[in-house]
């Protein structure tokens, strides 16, 4: 099989070209990649600590790829790496002179994944277990070493309570002074007045979102979330703000229906139904009602009812992406989600025992709707995607707790499987997805020939068994090859803490 190439003009050769065409045509496609994209960071000696292969040409040989574009995998192929980006890919791939050799024969290699509601917070455990306050503290260590342990190498904030600190990070990162995902940087959250957290700043007024885009945008947010009590006149300011500077808008909704939210022109939608209170009998315009009200309301309805297949219609004619969080609805869904030893020890002990006890009270609750619910998320995000939406995946760490940086992102893959995408869709929806949402997938989301080497080794085949993604054994990111138990092990036990 002759390289695979990477369509970069109109002038190459169409399929059945001589072999040596091709070939040349992959190497000058190279060469203009490599120019147009920075040189991998130079690494601290505290990053360092974490890598495994850090040579600037390597060959993972004998290798199952499953590309993230949805076709299906490939056996016994050789990638090379040169310099942080793909070099080359499939079974007659020359090995260069002085190449580090990786040994694939039985793992498979996938693209890193991209999560598109990776927070970098986390619910802080309580002092007082009946306290009702909400906080939550950045996890500025942990997080960025467990995203990308998981096999996370991109990720969106979709929301930050320190966004100042999520802009540092992120400087750190892409300066190689510390180890984590690629970061892009969500501003705070665009919230109306009902904040239930003084980590949120309240919109007065449209003129106040104009504002607050505009200023967060100076500082180096590059989207927005708005969030459940922004009015409609608060989102369309912020909408008309950010699209000025060509920054997206995604929004956690309840004063506004998923239907006004596509009129408005926003440009993604988190969590799906569970959030939408479009359903919801007497709702108030502007006014986000009785959430469990609106859940009990959701628990009645099925995927296939015309108010369901409508707002899919309108979301799909008018490009409004469905950021798919699966893992922190599981945990709401009493006696479903099983324990994790992995989440556990990632805790910090207090966060651990508070996580158990939270965890045993929802097991009990045994008239809840979550059921329901969540098996109509599942079917709605399919039937979305069937109808031509397009469809993000995330984890959204929040909840009370059960759902941790790369772990929940892994599970919400397998989740995606269990709602009836095949391994291979499932894959594709966390990688290629959101680089192309975010304009990225000329950079990352798919293992071709010129894309940045973010990739993940897993031992094992998920195409067969999606629950293989947990298994990862390297992950590279700009051609850097971590070894992720030395990450874990760093990470280990201070979740809610640090």
């Amino acid at each position: 099989m002759p390289t695979k190439t990477r369509r970069l003009t109109p002038a190459l050769p169409r399929p059945g070209a001589r072999r040596n065409i091709l070939l040349a045509v992959a190497l000058a496609g190279l060469c203009v990649v490599s120019s147009a994209f920075a040189q991998p960071p130079q690494l601290s000696a505290q990053t360092l600590r974490f890598v495994k292969y850090a040579q600037p040409l390597l060959a993972i040989t004998h290798v199952r790829v499953i590309d993230g574009n949805g076709t299906p995998a490939r056996e016994n192929q050789t990638v090379l790496l040169r310099d942080g980006l793909i070099a080359a890919v499939g079974r007659h791939v020359a090995l260069p002179k002085g190449a580090i050799v990786v040994d694939g024969s039985g793992p498979t290699l996938i693209p890193g994944l991209v999560g598109m509601h990776d927070h970098m917070f986390y619910p802080a455990p309580k002092v007082n277990p009946e306290a009702k306050e909400a906080i939550y503290p950045e996890q500025a260590s942990s997080f960025p070493k467990l995203y990308l342990a998981g096999g996370v190498t991109s990720i969106r904030t979709t929301g930050s309570t320190e966004p100042y600190t999520d802009l540092e990070l992120k400087k750190a990162i892409n300066a190689g002074t510390i180890p984590g995902p690629k970061m892009h940087t969500t501003g705070p959250y665009l919230e109306g007045k009902g904040s239930f957290t003084p980590q949120m700043h309240e919109l007065t007024d449209a003129a106040d979102a104009t504002d607050t885009v505009n200023y967060w945008i100076g500082e180096g947010a590059t989207s927005f979330k708005a969030y459940m009590h922004i009015t409609r006149a608060e989102l369309a300011a912020a909408i008309a703000a950010a699209h000025a500077k060509h920054v997206q808008v995604t929004g956690h909704l309840c004063a506004i229906g998923f239907t006004e939210a596509a009129e408005l022109g926003i440009d993604d939608l988190e969590h799906g139904l569970p959030v939408d209170t479009e359903f919801s009998a007497g709702k108030q315009p502007d006014v986000c009602p009785d959430t469990k009200v609106a859940l009990a309301q959701l628990a009645t309805m099925r995927v296939d009812d015309p108010r369901i297949q409508q707002l899919i219609r309108t979301l799909v004619s008018k490009h409004v992406a469905v950021t798919s969080t699966l893992p922190v609805f599981e945990t709401f869904v009493p006696g479903r989600a099983s324990v994790d030893q992995r989440v556990l020890d990632a805790m910090l002990p207090e966060t651990r025992v508070e996580y158990l006890a939270s965890r045993e009270r929802i097991a009990g609750m045994h008239d809840s709707p979550w059921p329901k619910v969540f098996k109509l998320e599942q079917d709605f995000e399919h039937a979305f995607v069937q109808q031509g939406g397009t469809l993000l995946a995330g984890l959204d760490p929040t909840g009370y707790g059960g759902v941790i940086a790369g772990y929940g992102d892994q599970r919400e893959v397998e989740l995606l499987v269990e709602a009836g995408f095949t391994p291979l869709q499932a894959i594709q929806i966390a990688t290629l997805n959101g680089a192309r949402f975010m304009g990225e997938d000329q950079r990352i989301g798919s293992i071709e020939v010129g894309k940045v080497a973010d990739l993940v080794l897993l031992d094992g085949n998920p195409a067969k068994n999606i629950k293989d993604i947990e298994h990862v054994a390297l992950v590279f990111k700009d051609g850097m090859g971590y070894d992720p138990a030395k990450l874990v092990k760093a990470a280990n036990g201070t979740v809610g803490l640090r």
